[in-house]
């Protein structure tokens, strides 16, 4: 018998996703509501495109994002509130934001998370700094080496871990950040939502950025719209405070809040 070989290239499976496949097994547990919105960042957009014209310096639209995100959770802690083991809820006062970035390694382009501590108590000036930085010195970051460490452990010790942590709201906060946001559409062109896969209480995802029309003091102009996608623990979060605070976070970002003067 003759059998029919196809072409094909086989690569080893890289370490650092097994951290998603241990998620994607957890978040299957919670009860996640997904809230998708869009907000119009015509201006905020127009704004940074001036700023690089007249310095040659790009800005970050990911520590803009969060310099907002960090406002509205500030204004309504509950959104970022855990379930600790005892029955008991933890609401920190600082907002710790796990997000996800491009960086470069061994001449390749890859993805590398990294954790912004009280995002709701710095600017957008030193948010902008911080995320730079990362970029430049990830390998030596403490979560790079911390993954290295983690994914060699066997899958069951991960997840036994992970089930552990998650119960206890300081080892979350400390190892895992008490917010998510990650972006589907940075790397591609047009509108369109992401749905995540969380295990955060609070997730944002970041889609594409379509120009279509939208209505602008009762005429009708070509506008830029991000796609938002917020979804949250609904057995932490009802959502009539989900529906107020996603409210706060797009006024936040259509105003240019710490960016337009």
């Amino acid at each position: 018998m003759n059998l029919k070989h196809d072409k094909h290239t086989t690569l080893p499976y890289p370490r650092e996703r097994l951290l998603m496949v241990d998620g994607g097994r957890l978040a299957r547990r919670k009860h996640t509501i997904h809230g998708m919105v869009e907000f119009d960042v015509t201006e905020v957009r127009e704004s940074m495109r001036q700023h690089k014209m007249r310095t040659g310096e790009a800005l970050s639209f990911t520590a803009f994002i969060l310099s907002c995100l960090g406002k509205a959770i500030e204004m309504n802690r509950h959104m970022h509130a855990y379930r600790s083991w005892r029955n008991q809820l933890v609401i920190f006062d600082e907002v710790d934001v796990n997000t996800l970035f491009e960086v470069e390694v061994d001449g390749r382009k890859t993805i590398r998370p990294h954790i912004l501590r009280g995002v709701n108590k710095k600017s957008f000036d030193e948010l902008h700094r911080e995320i730079r930085a990362f970029q430049q010195e990830h390998e030596s970051s403490q979560e790079a080496k911390a993954i290295k460490w983690f994914v060699r452990l066997p899958g069951f010790v991960r997840r036994l871990f992970l089930r552990f942590m998650l119960k206890r709201p300081s080892l979350v906060k400390d190892l895992y950040g008490t917010v998510s946001m990650s972006s589907v559409g940075m790397f591609g062109s047009g509108g369109g939502w992401g749905i995540p896969v969380p295990n955060h209480t609070l997730q944002v995802t970041l889609g594409g950025i379509a120009r279509k029309p939208g209505a602008v003091d009762d005429r009708v102009e070509i506008r830029e719209y991000l796609s938002v996608t917020i979804s949250f623990d609904h057995d932490i979060v009802d959502g009539a405070p989900a529906a107020r605070f996603a409210q706060r976070f797009k006024e936040l970002v259509e105003s240019g809040s710490g960016l337009l003067v």
